[in-house]
């Protein structure tokens, strides 16, 4: 299974923000938008960083009162690791548990074309397995 597969069930919308949003800006598109990360991108479009629940809770516990008015490009995560669409789903399931990263970014030549989450690979894996464990269980009926 690939991660094109992952993006072709959940679909490949690409939320983000921009590094001069405010913090209270980015806690609320994660309220509205039910998601724990958004990608920080220029107006050009590029990468630059992305921003999860994880680095807004740490934020408001280092910068106390003042975090809600800070900058999104004050809190984000830059170097952000990427995959790309051909990569099997073991790969980035190793990936974003080495680096314990719960979003990864999906870039197809220079452009950043859908995010997923570690639910959805843990979703993934799970059919995968499942699948196999029917397959091997009409197998093993079959030969009876």
């Amino acid at each position: 299974m690939k991660v094109a597969d992952i993006l072709k069930a959940k679909g490949s919308a690409v939320m983000s923000v921009r590094p001069n949003e405010t913090i209270k800006s980015v806690a609320k598109r994660f309220q509205k938008e039910s998601v724990g990360a958004l990608l920080v991108m220029s107006e050009s479009g590029t990468l630059e960083g992305i921003i999860t629940e994880r680095d807004v809770s740490n934020g408001v516990a280092n910068h106390g009162s003042v975090a809600p008015d800070l900058l999104a490009s004050a809190l984000m995560t830059t170097g952000v690791v990427t995959c790309s669409a051909q990569d099997t789903v073991s790969t980035v399931a190793r990936i974003m548990t080495e680096r314990r990263m719960r979003h990864l970014p999906v870039k197809d030549e220079n452009k950043i074309v859908g995010v997923i989450s570690i639910g959805d690979v843990l979703k993934c894996r799970l059919d995968e397995v499942q699948l196999e464990t029917h397959v091997l269980r009409d197998l093993a009926l079959a030969s009876r």
